[in-house]
């Protein structure tokens, strides 16, 4: 794993529990944390904060932190998927080392332990269906009743088990359930399945297996085969922990694991449903697991977030019991903080407007040179080309301008940025009355910022690019998901859906670039000056075809 360099945090009341069993020789003194994604589908802000979590207390600590694919349901889970989030854990920059693991890897441990419940009368074989299970459960204010399949024999049990492993019953037939107590308070405690038969081919194991546990009876057993100290989930898990301790108590496992909960990222703006956010790439809402938009680790990486700010973001907000929604200005207003210190400077127009200069010649170009970030002299400098035609942004001029308006309006000056003050002389229109040119003349004396030759200071400054020396690109403004702060709170019998930002995505052709964007790379950032921050398109820009995304807007942010 990588040492990062990270903001001050919030709480971690996490620290907390560590240093204490530090203190106390707990675990021997070792710390070992573990990150366990389900391998179906793509990880998103909220995996990133409890990457940084696992990974971040492994650090401080000197100790280790495993990735584990829970990978228990063939019928969801995909290599690619497997791929995604390794690709995305090492993107944060963190390193699991040789620590990488599968549930998978445990199977035939886990089925062994299931047999030894059977032969300790701790579990049966469950013949009901799915309705009728639910029917026996009960629910909240009604006691659940036990299974008339409950006090089958062991020698039953384990006949059965053997049975349903060598795949003679089809799915949803039989399941195997822990003997607990029916009448908990606790649902989770009310027999819960440990094995369900699903004859589906496994991403890693094939057909070898036709029954498979379920992720409470796998995850803490899992826990104790890799010996984790501190198994660190969030706050839903809380009701389940009790079962967790069961599996721990009840069987001959090597370690003694304890599970803590922390609240789960929630984000203004922003859906953080694994379910929905499958939803929404299954229905073509948006371009898939990497869409710009999406909350995503693969969309926050392709529209141009940097590491490190998702990283400082995490640490920012801290790791708290209490549920609480942060707001999306704080991921922003992190994204920037990195990208400030990053990004190369650029001028792009993308709304331009022609200004011809009239008091230069039709050949004229001189080249201007400015610095390529204003507090990194290292990146060198960069060329501007001044030409009679140039580009400005048409928000950079008003007809009839209010008094504040300090930028360009007819018998008004302006300062170019990094060139001259420009005043303008006539507007141009079209047969419909729209503005297609603007006619000015420069100041010679005011290059680099020098004042008037009477001395004036000139307030308003825009960025600009030559029509001569500049490229075309396409530009991808984005703005965000939902229209909504909390998109996923709808009323019943509403999808989530209708809260969906019908404007999140604005695209820009033909904006007009200051030329030494024609060799942008993709790992740079760049400020295009007075925009916002913005990157090459990893997917979609080519060298013929130039795409830019916007990261981040300088001010608001969308």
């Amino acid at each position: 794993m990588n040492k990062v360099n990270t903001p001050v945090a919030g709480p971690n009341f996490l620290k907390q529990i560590i240093e204490k069993d530090l203190k106390e020789n707990k675990h021997e003194g070792r710390v070992v944390t573990r990150f366990p994604p389900e391998p179906n589908g793509y990880l998103h802000l909220g995996h990133a904060k409890a990457i940084c979590t696992n990974f971040g207390l492994a650090l401080d600590y000197n100790g280790q932190c495993h990735l584990r694919f829970d990978d228990t349901n063939p019928e969801t889970e995909e290599t690619e998927y497997v791929e995604s989030i390794q690709n995305d854990v090492k993107w944060l920059g963190f390193d699991w080392k040789q620590n990488k693991f599968y549930a998978s890897d445990y199977f035939q441990q886990l089925y062994d332990w299931a047999v030894l419940l059977i032969k300790n009368n701790k579990a049966y074989v469950c013949s009901l269906n799915e309705i009728e299970t639910r029917k026996y459960r009960g629910d909240f204010t009604t006691a659940g009743q036990n299974s008339p399949y409950r006090d089958r024999s062991v020698e039953e049990n384990l006949d059965l088990f053997s049975r349903m492993k060598a795949g003679e019953f089809s799915d949803g037939t039989h399941v195997l359930r822990a003997k607990i107590d029916m009448q908990s308070a606790n649902m989770n405690m009310r027999d819960p399945l440990l094995y369900r038969i699903k004859k589906v081919n496994h991403h890693r194991t094939g057909d070898k297996w036709c029954i498979y546990p379920m992720y409470d009876y796998a995850h803490p057993l899992s826990d104790a085969i890799e010996k984790i100290t501190h198994s660190i989930c969030t706050l839903e898990f809380q009701d389940h922990r009790p079962f967790y301790d069961w599996c721990i108590e009840n069987l001959p496992v090597p370690a003694q694991p304890h599970q803590y909960e922390f609240a789960r990222l929630n984000v203004t703006y922003v859906v953080m449903s694994k379910r929905k956010l499958l939803q929404l790439v299954k229905e073509k809402l948006v371009l898939g697991w990497d869409d710009p938009r999406m909350p995503t680790l693969s969309g926050m990486r392709r529209r141009g977030y940097t590491p490190q700010s998702i990283v400082n973001f995490a640490h920012r907000v801290g790791v708290a019991k209490a549920q609480s929604l942060i707001e999306f200005d704080i991921l922003e207003s992190s994204v920037r903080d990195d990208l400030d210190d990053v990004s190369h400077r650029a001028m792009a127009v993308l709304h331009p407007i022609k200004v011809t200069i009239q008091n230069l010649a039709s050949d004229f170009c001189e080249e201007l040179e400015t610095s390529v970030h204003p507090k990194k002299v290292e990146l060198g400098k960069r060329k501007l080309y001044f030409t009679k035609e140039i580009f400005i942004d048409e928000s950079d001029f008003k007809e009839n301008p209010e008094a504040d308006f300090f930028r360009l309006s007819p018998g008004k000056e302006v300062r170019l940025r990094n060139a001259y003050v420009i005043k303008c002389n006539e507007v141009i229109k079209d047969a419909s009355g729209k503005i297609t040119e603007l006619k000015c003349d420069y100041l010679p004396e005011t290059k680099a910022g020098k004042p008037t030759s009477d001395g004036r200071k000139i307030k308003g400054i825009i960025h600009w690019v030559s029509a001569k020396e500049c490229i075309d690109a396409e530009i991808r403004l984005y703005g965000r998901l939902c229209s909504v702060p909390d998109p996923e709170n709808v009323p019943d019998g509403q999808d989530f859906k209708i809260n969906l930002n019908p404007n999140s995505l604005s695209i820009i052709q033909n904006a007009k670039l200051e030329k030494n964007l024609a060799q942008a790379n993709l790992e740079n950032r760049y400020q295009f000056e007075r925009v916002g921050y913005f990157c090459l398109d990893n997917k979609d820009s080519k060298p013929e075809h130039l795409v830019f995304n916007m990261i981040v807007d300088l001010a608001t942010g969308h």
